[in-house]
């Protein structure tokens, strides 16, 4: 220990003199009211932007951070204000027309392209802002920032059009200031800063400078738009409703069955300015029929699966709720907690009829915005039905089981904007559950502190989890947690010391997601850039971690973790990179399955490469190999991935992911005959995935797509043993009498076409196959399993759904 506080202290010492920084000179562009009116066309002949002040001068991001911006390749960028929105004009200036990357990919999408756009900071705290980009094709995305980074899948609806030049292309939006959030002083300096990528050269560049060796938010090194004056928020008061309709079809063949089923849904999502910093959320009867279809894979671990979050009003102005990672959405509307339970209550003669493996969401809110001061507030609230089984008897349905009862979802969050771009924040999630069914809370408090020169960081949470119920009516079971962190963020030497700590009564399970408690980890991250382009390079950034783990009760040793990782961008635009991991004999006190018991799972070492070509050009791949060795047992495996994307032309695009995975006689838990009976196996495992994407865009504002996925994964088990106490095994000669192989097929479509008819406004029209297939014959080679998946019986669904933006501002306008 007192090694490493020596080594520390002398990281400490000597990054300190390398952080000494110049005062960074601010840029700013003054805020220049118009009267005039101007169409939003993307020509910039409208007589109002002669004048508006120019902000030009752009410096390169990357990769070669201050280099001045080419003559031929300058950007011109214009902002004028008036009582009701922002128009932004720009002039993105290129030496030929060929030079600029053109891909219809729809909203919300970056894809390829060169764009240009504007964020801003409205409340000048350096750590919040709203970006509003549009490319050279005039497709429109935003992004909210904060602390957590950036947030893609915020929406505000603002207008925007562009067009071709023949030295370039130019671009006109405008920003209706209910599209953004700022405070009701008489007048304001916010903070600005606008960006431009020209994909081809691989360049990015910046109004206001912002250097990559400095560590914290990049909002730090904005510039300013300065008297701001006279503007008020406006009623911001939006409705969405949506009407849908299903068409579902399976084969059942059941003789009372419908094989085809139809729906009409009908709803409304609700966006309500409370005043001019917060904003209310609720989406009324929601429907998430849509939503892409999640990844399926089979799960041969002690712990869940974690599955993506697609379903829009959960991944939408989420970044407060995202708080502490105490907030995991997809427990809303997921599976029912007594789901399991249902076989346990059948008597003679009785049989499970309908049971659905989730719950329905009856409504959902959000509030959330900040303060002139830079306080953030966040609430959250969401109702879930009470869910229930049927029981019958001879088909018949006789009684009920309730699977979940009738749930409340509670996040509640405050953030403190402090200087420095620092924040301090308290979190707290509740779920109330109606009946006898236990309740939850987790309470958490979390720092982020920098120094005035955003080189040195402190960080840390504590939390304290609360299960009201659980163990027995009226008792409540408390646990903690914490992790702390210390490091330097700035310049080319990084490193960020940690530590990681859960007793093992805590537990945010219900509202989180959350695998094992009971851990005292502790690390050391290391990390060495090389920003500056040389002749082969643009950049190259090596890091190394290590880590050690124990359980908190008792302090038993569970594993050490040695890994290094580079990667750099070559000259041609190539990405490329190595990693290496070594990894001791390790206590896996979860793969058995049973508590007291413990797994030695045998040390290994591996290694890796990847690349990936310029996607800028119309074919591009990624390749990556990864081999891990085992130290007993002759075990091994290799995972490749390799995904080939090709552009036809600025409307179509076609990819292909595969994904391999091959383990040779991979070790793990095969089954159990007692707790002390626990059986391992040694087993071929091959996972093969593919993933097919076409993408065809009509217009900017109206596009196709197609996703196919086909998932298989076959385990053939070889030989098995016997868990021993001490960890270690015995081999069991003339194996096991329970087949305990796998042959697990998932295949999805989704296809979508949707058209933006209206501003704010969508017709999406879905198609969406499913087959899932299990067996235990592991004989069949990768063709004739796939085929033999096709022929399976399959859930089709088509879907149409209207979704119609109105404006209370615009409906007041007409009457």
């Amino acid at each position: 220990m007192r090694t490493l506080l020596t080594i520390l202290s002398l990281l400490i010492y000597t990054t300190t003199l390398l952080a000494q920084q110049a005062e960074k000179v601010v840029k700013k562009i003054p805020a220049v009211r118009t009267t005039q009116k101007i169409v939003i066309d993307g020509n910039l002949k409208d007589s109002a932007w002669l004048q508006a002040p120019v902000a030009t001068d752009f410096i390169e991001w990357r990769p070669t951070f201050g280099n001045k911006e080419d003559d031929k390749n300058r950007t011109e960028i214009r902002i004028l204000y008036d009582n009701n929105a922002i128009y932004i004009a720009g002039y993105a200036h290129e030496a030929s027309p060929d030079s600029i990357t053109k891909e219809l990919v729809g909203r919300d999408v970056v894809g390829v392209n060169d764009f240009v756009g504007v964020i801003f900071d409205t409340y000048h705290d350096k750590i919040n802002g709203f970006g509003y980009y549009v490319t050279a094709l005039g497709e429109q995305f935003d992004a909210k920032y904060s602390s957590n980074g950036e947030d893609g899948s915020w929406n505000s609806v603002f207008e925007s059009n562009a067009q071709i030049q023949s030295d370039g292309w130019t671009f006109e939006m405008k920003i209706p200031y209910g599209a953004i959030r700022f405070g009701n002083t008489k007048i304001q300096d916010w903070g600005i800063n606008i960006t431009r990528r020209r994909s081809k050269s691989g360049k990015q560049m910046m109004w206001s400078p912002t250097d990559p060796a400095i560590g914290g938010n990049f909002l730090a090194q904005f510039g300013l738009w300065t008297g701001v004056q006279d503007i008020k928020p406006p009623v911001r008061l939006s409705f969405s409703p949506y009407l849908s309709t299903y068409a579902n079809h399976f084969p059942y063949n059941q003789a009372g069955v419908k094989n085809t089923t139809t729906s009409i849904n009908g709803g409304m999502d609700v966006k309500y300015g409370i005043n001019q910093a917060f904003t209310l959320d609720m989406t009324l009867v929601p429907d998430f029929g849509q939503v892409q279809s999640d990844n399926q894979v089979l799960n041969l671990t002690p712990f869940e699966v974690q599955f993506n979050e697609n379903r829009t009003f959960f991944t939408e102005g989420t970044e407060l709720f995202g708080k502490g990672n105490l907030f995991y959405s997809r427990r809303i509307g997921g599976t029912p907690i007594h789901l399991g339970k249902v076989q346990g209550q059948l008597q003679p003669g009785e049989t499970v009829g309908q049971n659905p493996v989730e719950t329905r969401l009856l409504n959902a809110s959000k509030i959330s915005g900040r303060t002139s001061k830079g306080l953030g507030i966040g609430f959250f609230n969401a109702v879930t039905k009470a869910q229930h089984a049927s029981i019958e008897v001879g088909g018949e349905e006789t009684r009920k089981f309730e699977t979940n009862p009738l749930t409340n979802y509670n996040i509640l969050v405050f953030d403190q904007s402090l200087k420095n771009n620092s924040s301090v924040s308290l979190i707290n999630t509740n779920v109330t559950r109606s009946g006898t069914d236990y309740d939850a809370n987790v309470t958490a408090a979390l720092w982020d502190i920098y120094d005035k020169k955003n080189t040195w960081n402190v960080n840390g949470q504590v939390g304290v989890s609360q299960l009201i119920g659980y163990e027995a009516p009226g008792k409540t079971l408390m646990g903690y947690s914490h992790n702390l962190g210390f490091g330097k963020t700035s310049g080319r030497f990084n490193f960020n010391l940690w530590q990681e700590l859960a007793d093992n009564k805590y537990n945010h399970n219900d509202m989180g997601y959350f695998t094992n408690n009971n851990y005292f980890n502790n690390g050391l991250w290391v990390a060495y850039r090389w920003l500056k382009p040389k002749k082969w390079y643009n950049r190259i950034q090596a890091n190394m971690n290590i880590s050690y783990s124990m359980r908190y009760k008792p302090m038993d040793y569970q594993r050490f973790n040695f890994n290094i990782n580079a990667n750099t961008q070559l000259k041609n635009l190539w990405w490329a990179g190595f990693n290496v991991n070594i990894n001791p004999e390790q206590n896996d006190f979860f793969e058995p399955r049973v508590n007291g018991k413990v797994f030695k799972r045998p040390g290994s070492w591996a290694t890796g490469v990847w690349f990936e070509t310029n996607n800028a050009k119309k074919y591009s791949a990624v390749f990556e190999l990864f081999n891990r060795t085992f130290n007993q047992y002759g075990s091994n495996g290799q995972d490749i991935f390799i995904r080939h994307n090709y552009r036809f032309n600025k409307k179509l695009t076609l990819s292909v992911n595969s994904f391999l995975q091959f383990f040779h006689n991979n070790l793990g838990y095969a089954t159990m005959y007692s707790p002390d009976s626990i059986i391992f196996a040694l087993r071929k495992r091959n996972t093969v995935e593919n993933v097919f994407n076409v993408k065809y865009n009509f217009t900017n504002k109206m596009g196709l797509t197609f996703r196919a996925r086909h998932y298989w994964s076959k385990v053939a088990n070889k030989e098995f043993y016997k868990l021993r106490d001490d960890g270690y095994l015995n081999h069991i000669a003339g194996g096991i009498n329970r087949n305990v192989d796998f042959n697990v097929n998932y295949f999805n479509i989704d296809m979508v076409y949707t058209w933006q008819f209206a501003l704010g406004s969508f017709i999406n029209v879905v198609w969406k196959d499913a087959i899932s297939t299990f067996n235990q014959d592991t004989r069949t080679t990768y063709f004739k399993n796939f085929g033999n998946t096709l022929s399976s019986d399959q859930q089709n669904s088509i879907s149409i759904r209207i979704i119609y933006f109105l404006d209370y501002l615009n409906l007041k306008k007409k009457s």
